[in-house]
């Protein structure tokens, strides 16, 4: 049994005059996953978000690491099932689908 305790993304965007950088951390605890996001904007104050997902809306997701694992055991057995789908969380970190 696989299960993402922690998980940070970072992005970069060098666009003049205004570089952007968003941060998302994701933090496994026993009633869920703990969502941090902070979104730098040129020289203006940094915004911050932090919210949470319950144990049960997160029951199945398959997270960014999980994923690439899930990715190459398919590739090394060489085989797909039918409908294979996840719950996950997208860039924007909101609930969503991931279908193989």
């Amino acid at each position: 049994q696989l299960e993402t305790l922690e998980q940070e993304e970072q992005e970069c965007l060098e666009l003049r005059p205004h570089p952007t950088e968003k941060t998302t951390h994701i933090v496994s605890h026993k009633h869920g996953m703990t969502v941090m996001k902070t979104l730098q904007e040129g020289e203006a104050k940094p915004q911050c978000y932090s919210f949470s997902y319950s144990r049960a809306r997160l029951r199945g997701a398959l997270l960014e690491g999980a994923s690439l694992l899930l990715l190459r055991v398919l590739a090394r057995r060489q085989t797909m099932p039918p409908d294979l789908v996840f719950p996950a969380i997208d860039t924007e970190a909101d609930l969503c689908t991931s279908s193989y």
